[in-house]
């Protein structure tokens, strides 16, 4: 307990005599997470830029345009003259897809047969081009179907009839979470540990590699035995632990109730393990640190763990998708168990038996990693000559 209350103190004078050290662990991820709040504050994306080439010209093409841009989803911001104008404007970005009404569209529509309307999108933004492409499906759908059951009325079949006819068998889709497909609940309550996950690796191996490039390492330890340096290294992870955890915590609240959002399952849970997320990231670098003995190297290495975790999590693409030994990597990382806890919570209301598993699986790898770097650092006391290294 005295190791944990000296190193404390200590590291709480180290922070204070450096602001760039304090801030790193302070309102640098707060003005992070807020600006990744700030990204997806908006829940929907709206308004997305579309363009529009018109060859038709009639009071039904202006019609069809009207309903697109009334779509919240999207807006009619440029009316192009020809095609090789909207793909030149599609390649510059100025719009994210363009809708080509063909020549004698409404006299097609008019004679009985179909009527063909093209939509050019850039699949390369898949967000995007899936919005566009769901949202102008269903105003040609919407209008298609008017024209028919306006046809089909003046040939004198009831409204009911109609509906019947047109469509015999549908499909009832039902959302059972995320109804509103709300990306501010879905991606951005997810980034936001992810960067919080990063900080914490890179904290925990700059604060241990820290002391051994200024050779400090020895002043900090002392003679102790194992259980000192276990209790030293404690305290000296005790503050980027409660920053990090308390900004993290002060999101989630933030995204949530903040937000007028109530998940259906249990948010002190997911708070326990993003307390959980923090530490074993902290531990990890802390441990890559003692074990190379070499400040760069832990930083380059809690890059190479913590910057890619997001990606392999199974949130941006499916783990099922991935090959054998990436989806083993990705079962390595403990954000992935994290973030599958926090969507069985926070979107699923899953009961709390079904994520009893990665709380326990978090304490033990911080655990095992405290136990990693407790020993690697009381074998480096014993190399002083390993001691400067950068």
């Amino acid at each position: 307990m005295n190791s944990i209350v000296t190193s404390l103190r200590r590291e709480a004078r180290r922070l204070w005599a450096s602001p760039w050290d304090l801030a790193m662990v302070t309102w640098v991820p707060l003005l992070a997470v807020a600006l990744m709040w700030w990204i997806f504050s908006a829940g929907l994306p709206r308004h997305l830029p579309v363009g529009v080439v018109d060859d038709d010209h009639s009071s039904l093409s202006r019609q069809l345009v009207r309903m697109l841009d009334a779509t919240p989803g999207m807006q009619v911001t440029h009316h192009y003259a020809n095609a090789a104008e909207a793909e030149r404007a599609l390649r510059g970005i100025e719009v994210y897809a363009v809708v080509t009404i063909p020549r004698d569209f409404a006299r097609t529509a008019r004679q009985g047969r179909a009527a063909q309307v093209t939509l050019l999108h850039n699949a390369q933004m898949a967000t995007h081009s899936g919005l566009l492409q769901r949202d102008v499906r269903t105003v040609v759908g919407t209008l298609s179907a008017g024209i028919e059951m306006a046809a089909r009325n003046k040939r004198g079949e009831s409204a009911q009839a109609v509906r019947v006819s047109m469509e015999p068998i549908h499909t009832q889709m039902v959302a059972l979470f995320n109804v509103a497909t709300n990306y501010e609940q879905f991606l951005g309550a997810a980034l936001i540990p992810a960067l919080l996950h990063i900080l914490a690796m890179t904290a925990g191996a700059w604060a241990v590699g820290r002391e051994l490039r200024d050779r400090t390492v020895g002043e900090w330890l002392g003679a102790g035995g194992f259980l000192h340096t276990a209790g030293a290294l404690l305290g000296k992870l005790a503050l980027p632990w409660a920053t990090l955890t308390l900004t993290g915590l002060l999101a989630l609240a933030g995204i949530t109730w903040g937000r007028g959002w109530h998940p259906p399952g249990n948010l002190a849970w997911v708070a326990a393990a993003l307390a959980l997320l923090m530490a074993v990231s902290l531990a990890a670098g802390a441990a890559l640190a003692a074990v190379t003995r070499s400040l760069r190297t832990a930083l380059s290495g809690a890059g190479f763990f913590a910057a890619p975790a997001f990606a392999f999590s199974g949130v941006g693409f499916p783990l099922s998708g991935m090959p054998a030994s990436a989806r083993a990597w990705a079962e390595a990382m403990p954000f992935t168990h994290y973030i599958r806890l926090q969507i069985e919570q926070l979107q699923m209301g899953a009961p709390l038996a079904a994520s009893v598993g990665t709380l326990a699986g978090l304490i033990v790898a911080t655990a095992v990693l405290w136990l990693i770097a407790s020993i690697g650092l009381r074998l480096a006391v014993r190399r002083p000559d390993t001691w400067g290294g950068r």
